[in-house]
């Protein structure tokens, strides 16, 4: 049932007087649930519980913290049918999209529960004593990864379960062992609070402190903003544009005690076409491309907004069937009819910029905020001159760049801004002729992609989803995989601390377990 308050700790409050509704965007009206902003009371008393959780939360083991994850996915599988039509309802995206979502969002909650079961996650490293040292004795230090405190998660507006409410954010931060305030999306406030109660009923159940999760609405830009300026948050997480991202990373960059803003920001994802894999299969590779634009009407932050070829026959053969091709799909539904006003006038804007061509662009009758997909055309000169062709079109769209040599395609790709991905397009033994292109585009991107599609994001251990700014702001980190609980965690050490006192990682008996890395060597052997 959606109550429309704001889940705080343990309880449900709706103090405030602002209130707002979601919209379906295929029938192009409001939904009838009704959602109350959080006050700033409430704000202050989430962080506040938030910040007393994380004195327990921190310490609780890595079996009971799997449970917790566990069960928070029980209960998200347990809401069945009635998450799959509210979600539906919120976002216009088909039942199999929100049934693969799900799954995906209850594989990032069992992944981190196995991670952290596990334990050795925490990178425990012992450099044992040596008081015969001949220089001076040599103390004994212990370090591991501690986590850094209430983390404030932004729901994403693309992804309603995956990157939102119990998203991979939020797994990796309650994995990590801090608590989690999620700054519910207003565009699937409803989803959002369905899935903070199955959150709540797992805490509830695995014993877990008050406070350590709380989702809050907000119909604006307020209440994260005064989230991220409340002392008691120790780190952000956000997936969405670059003004939102910057605009977050900035207010914490300026606080009195600045903290960590991981935000993944979108992205352009440059695919490069090598010579000779046009020559052999410029039609197939553009009916490849067809789908990967239009897929999910192109919301995603990896959809391949830029395509990069040296002017040849291939490369006219695959800009003509591109054009031709991607018409034939059928136009879908945009997520919100504020993303869709964006999607038109950012196409608009990057269309009227001298030297751009429109090579594809469907224009029958689509419905009520449905977009119309396009591929446009520019020659290599015109894109190093014109920084606003770099601009991300958020939606079915492509940008294919006529470079006219070798040198000219280096150079557009050194002067990208930062990416999550990059793709190369090449036949056997092609890549060895263009190495200065393969180390131009490693520069700029977090992941990269042969002869693929950079739309679809595997969630393992080995995935980036990252990169250079603006892609990300901190491109050390992944926001994907087991590997982005590193981004809620600090390295912390004991000197000559006594046994007994240390946490279990660290102990000489090694009672979890765990692999360490002892005097140099990897071992899960005890320390005598």
């Amino acid at each position: 049932m959606i109550t429309g308050k704001n889940y705080i700790g343990n309880l449900l409050s709706a103090k405030g007087n602002k209130t707002f509704t979601t919209f379906n965007p295929e029938l192009n009206s409001k939904n009838t649930a009704v959602f109350t902003e959080a006050t700033s009371a409430e704000i202050d008393e989430a962080v506040k519980l938030a910040s007393e959780a994380f004195k327990k939360f921190n310490k609780i083991t890595g079996s009971k913290k799997a449970a917790f994850l566990n069960t928070i996915a029980d209960e998200i599988l347990a809401l069945d049918d009635l998450l799959i039509q509210i979600y539906c309802s919120e976002t216009g995206l088909p039942e199999g999209r929100a049934k693969g979502e799900r799954g995906r969002t209850i594989g990032q909650l069992r992944n981190f529960a196995n991670l952290v079961a596990e334990g050795s996650w925490v990178e425990a490293t012992i450099d044992t004593e040596d008081l015969t040292r001949a220089s001076q004795p040599k103390p004994d230090i212990r370090k591991y990864n501690f986590p850094l405190g209430p983390v404030v998660v932004f729901g994403a507006s693309n992804f309603p379960l995956a990157y939102s409410t119990a998203g991979g954010d939020t797994a990796s931060a309650l994995a990590a062992g801090c608590p989690v305030i999620v700054k519910s999306h207003p565009m699937h406030a409803g989803t959002g609070e369905l899935v903070a109660s199955a959150i709540k009923k797992a805490a509830e159940k695995t014993k877990m402190p008050n406070g350590v999760f709380s989702n809050l609405n907000s119909s604006g830009i307020e209440v994260g903003q005064k989230l991220v300026l409340n002392a008691g948050v120790k780190a952000v997480g956000f997936t969405g544009s670059i003004k939102g991202g910057r605009a977050l990373y900035d207010l914490a960059a300026n606080r009195e005690e600045p903290i960590p803003v991981f935000a993944e920001m979108g992205s352009i994802n440059p695919v490069i076409l090598l010579p000779n894999a046009l020559i052999n299969r410029a039609k197939n590779i553009a009916n490849i491309y067809a789908g990967s634009i239009t897929l999910g009407t192109g919301q995603f932050c990896t959809n391949p907004g830029l395509i990069l070829g040296i002017k040849s026959e291939g490369l006219t053969t695959f800009i003509n069937t591109l054009s031709k091709e991607i018409v034939k799909i059928n136009p879908s539904v945009m997520l919100h009819s504020n993303i869709k006003k964006g999607y038109v006038k950012n196409k608009e804007k990057v269309v009227s910029q001298e030297g751009v061509t429109v090579s594809a662009n469907y224009s029958e009758y689509v419905q009520t905020n449905y977009a119309q997909q396009a591929v446009v055309t520019v020659d290599g000169k015109y894109f190093l001159e014109n920084a606003t062709l770099h601009l991300e079109v958020f939606g079915p769209f492509s940008m294919i760049v006529e470079c006219e040599n070798k040198k000219q395609l280096e150079k557009i790709i050194t002067n990208l801004e930062g990416q999550l991905t990059g793709t190369i397009i090449a036949d056997n033994n092609e890549l060895e002729n263009h190495a200065n292109i393969v180390n131009a585009l490693q520069n700029r991107v977090g992941r990269i992609i042969f002869n693929g599609v950079p739309t679809g994001v595997e969630v393992c251990e080995s995935m980036v989803h990252g990169g250079p700014y603006p892609a990300s702001t901190d491109s050390r980190f992944t926001a994907v995989g087991i590997g982005s609980i590193k981004r809620w965690v600090r390295p912390f050490s004991y000197q000559d601390w006594p046994n007994n006192l240390l946490p279990n990682e660290l102990k000489n008996e090694n009672p979890l377990g765990i692999l360490r890395t002892i005097n140099g060597e990897k071992s899960r052997a005890k320390i005598n």
